[in-house]
This record gives C-alpha cells, structure tokens and sequence, in this order.
C-alpha cells in the first residue's frame, strides 16, 4: 500500500488526486500546519530531512517532489493520463508537468509571501507582480482554445496545473484571467478531483 504523507492546505491535495483517479490502494498519514508560523510541523522531517510535502512511501521508497511523484505513479499506473513517450505530444505534456513547479509557482508564491509582510516591499513586490501577470496571461492565452492542456483529455499535467488557479483564487486574482477560471471549473466537473477536496477537509483539524 501506497503512504502519502500529506500536508494539509498545500500542493500534496495534487497527489491525492492522482491517487483517486488512479484507483490505487493507499493511504493518508496528514499533518497540520502550526497555526501560528503556517509551516509544515517538525514531524515530516522524520520521513523526509527536509520536512516537506507531498511524500510517499512506495514498497519502502520514500519519493519526494510533485512532479516526480506524479511521473512515477502514472508511468507505474496510469499509462491513460500520459501520451506515448514516442508522440509528439509527450515534450508538451512534459514542459507543463513541470511548469507548475517552475515558471508558475515562483511568481505566484512570491506574490502570496509579499502578501503577508506587513511592511511594503519596493523591488520585491513590483518584480513578484510582474512576473505574476507575465506568467499567468500566458497560460490564461494557451487555455483560450483548449480544456485540457494536452490532446483535449485529462493528463497528468493537468492535475499538476491544479494548485494554480486555486493561488490565484488565494490571491484574489482568478477572476483576471476568464480561460483559467474556465479550466479550473472543467477540472472541478473530475470526481477524483472532487474527492480529494472532500479528503482534503476530513484530514484538517480546526
């Protein structure tokens, strides 16, 4: 059996996603974030020195970052929610894989960070801002003529791009960009989807 060592409000919801729409026998070992700091409790560092969410344990492999956990379960599992490596289709769905952890979310974390310092930044906030609408308008103008990401059907890549609208929705931006708005909703229509949100809010203590 699959472990996923979930943090609670953070991009490891991506994982149980993957896991429900993979169909795979798992289970959840969830942590809370310290109400006062928001970071992750020291208790994860004991399955990973850095502390950090999503992990999983696979038949006595620990595996770490997104993008990775993603590539191992669906080349292992879900063959469905990738195109065939020899495709024209596979370096596309590759570049977005990844860039939900690259070029998306650096611009979009910095945001949410100068967001909360509670003095005004000069460079900081102007080159997050940007960087921000730089990055999100284009993948507001990739969306404009398509639902899903790669050959019009869910991927893996899709379900890494989730955690970026719901940033932006953190961000009060979402609403700026009408074809990410429209994708997120499309993703919301997926069960498994639905259904991690559901687990999601079961494994969160108040």
């Amino acid at each position: 059996m699959i472990t996923l060592h979930h943090l609670n409000q953070s991009r490891s919801k991506r994982i149980i996603w993957l896991l429900e729409e993979l169909s795979l026998d798992y289970r959840i070992h969830a942590y809370q974030r310290d109400a006062v700091t928001n970071l992750a409790p020291p208790e994860l560092k004991e399955i990973h020195p850095l502390g950090k969410s999503p992990v999983i344990e696979d038949n006595g492999q620990v595996i770490t970052e997104s993008g990775a956990i993603t590539e191992y379960l669906i080349e292992r599992h879900g063959l469905h929610l990738m195109p065939a490596k020899e495709s024209a289709s596979y370096a596309e769905y590759l570049q977005w894989l990844h860039f939900a952890e690259s070029s998306a979310m650096l611009p979009a974390l910095l945001t949410l960070f100068v967001s909360k310092e509670p003095v005004n930044t000069e460079f900081l906030a102007s080159y997050a801002g940007a960087e921000l609408t730089k990055v999100m308008s284009y993948f507001d103008d990739v969306l404009s003529d398509k639902t899903y990401l790669i050959d019009e059907q869910l991927s893996g890549a899709d379900i890494m791009m989730s955690f970026i609208p719901e940033v932006l929705a953190m961000l009060q931006q979402l609403e700026t960009y009408p074809n990410i708005k429209r994708y997120y909703q499309t993703l919301l229509t997926h069960p498994a989807f639905q259904k991690a949100n559901e687990l999601e809010k079961a494994h969160q203590t108040a």
